[in-house]
């Protein structure tokens, strides 16, 4: 493991923080700039950590607004799933405690990246709102239903709040499975690990017209379990 690969992760977080938080103060940034950072950003995390990236099925991804919705390995999942994932605009659900990092919480919400305050269902509620109202103007939301990071690889029970966001604005679910982030930096880590493989298997849309919470649930979950457990490369 090296300090310094992690360091210089750091480092690229600021190279995007820093201009767009410039912007943020004179009200002049563009989802087209914070789109093209993204996925700097994750380009730049694969090359610094050496990263063996295999990524498939990003021909699944139809042209409009989806929400795609993928396990939850690492904090290293969002780099890489900006460095493959084919929509030009995605923005994020994240936990609160993200947006509690000096300077780069503020960076995130001017960036139209979405608060989740699991603690408060008030919030919870505005915060799927804004996503809906995101999905309207062609954005495409990405988020992970476990809620958290997995401890060992396995796929926790899903959480519903994904799902009422993709009934209420008809929006294709994009299931997305990961495996590999847990080995760079796992949940509790502090220090990266290089030289890791990363595999994502991006499935076909699910559409949700006429589906109840209880299935699509039970679809997606089926997806994670068949691609990150089971280690298998299908797609359905």
């Amino acid at each position: 493991m090296s300090l310094l690969d992690s360091v210089r992760v750091l480092g690229a977080m600021a190279r995007i923080t820093a201009p767009t938080l410039v912007d943020v103060a004179r009200g002049s940034l563009e989802r087209s700039a914070v789109d093209e950072r993204a996925r700097w950003f994750g380009h730049r995390v694969i090359e610094l950590l050496d990263v063996k990236l295999v990524a498939r099925g990003a021909e699944n991804v139809p042209p409009r607004a989806v929400v795609y919705m993928s396990n939850h390995q690492s904090h290293l999942d969002i780099p890489m799933l900006y460095a493959t994932l084919p929509s030009p605009t995605i923005r994020m659900l994240a936990k609160t405690e993200l947006f509690r990092i000096p300077l780069w919480g503020r960076g995130l919400r001017g960036a139209e990246f979405i608060e989740v305050d699991r603690s408060n269902h008030a919030r919870a509620v505005k915060s799927i709102e804004q996503a809906a109202r995101l999905v309207r103007e062609g954005v495409s939301i990405y988020l992970a239903p476990e809620g958290t990071r997995s401890v060992d690889g396995r796929i926790g029970k899903l959480k519903k709040g994904g799902f009422h966001l993709a009934i209420g604005t008809g929006a294709p679910i994009v299931p997305v499975a990961i495996r590999g982030t847990i080995d760079i930096l796992p949940r509790g880590g502090r220090v990266m690990r290089s030289g890791q493989q990363v595999t994502v298997q991006i499935g076909r849309p699910i559409d949700v017209e006429g589906r109840d919470l209880e299935s699509l649930m039970a679809q997606v979950s089926e997806f994670l379990v068949k691609n990150v457990e089971n280690g298998a490369s299908i797609d359905r």
